[in-house]
């Protein structure tokens, strides 16, 4: 009888792990599959926010909402940006130009797998200490507001100067020429 809530709790955890690994994989084969560059980075922006659910699965709130920040709102809109102030014309590439890459794209992914998985197998895995009891986040949030405010402050400004500069390069770029 005691044996039902705990197999409960495992089936659901298990769920709640495999939607996240499904949402994570799915944005990332959008975002390689996808023929249009905004379909792929809203692919990778789905990604990003599937690895930030893992974060937060595995007890990590602090990660998981740096990876949404970061990743998600920062360099997922730098590349709207990007896609914003380059030539809307796509380049056709020729045929055997596209296998030549195709096959070199596969060889170069094949060999970086590789390696990767002879370093995984021939590092020893050290095991981790306890962890500490400690109030971290808390005091990772007082040093980051009181010691290194003003640095947020003036990055925040930089980073507004910067997107306003984007959208009046990108206004003046799509103007026609009279």
């Amino acid at each position: 009888m005691n044996l039902m809530p705990i197999t409960i709790y495992s089936l659901a955890t298990a769920a709640v792990f495999t939607s996240f690994v499904v949402v994570t994989l799915g944005g990332a084969v959008m975002a390689v599959v996808a023929r249009r560059l905004v379909r792929s980075v809203c692919g990778l922006a789905l990604s990003f926010l599937g690895l930030a659910g893992l974060y937060y699965f595995l007890h990590s709130p602090f990660l998981a909402l740096m990876q949404m920040l970061i990743y998600v709102g920062a360099i997922c809109i730098t590349i709207m940006f990007a896609m914003m102030l380059t030539d809307p014309q796509d380049q056709p590439i020729r045929r055997g130009r596209r296998l030549l890459l195709e096959a070199a794209s596969l060889l170069v992914a094949g060999l970086l797998a590789a390696g990767l998985i002879t370093l995984l197998d021939r590092s020893t895995w050290m095991t981790t200490s306890a962890p500490s009891h400690g109030d971290t986040l808390p005091e990772l949030g007082r040093v980051l507001l009181f010691r290194y405010g003003f640095a947020f402050e003036l990055i925040s400004v930089v980073l507004l100067l910067a997107i306003l500069g984007a959208l009046v390069v990108a206004r003046s770029g799509r103007r026609s020429p009279s």
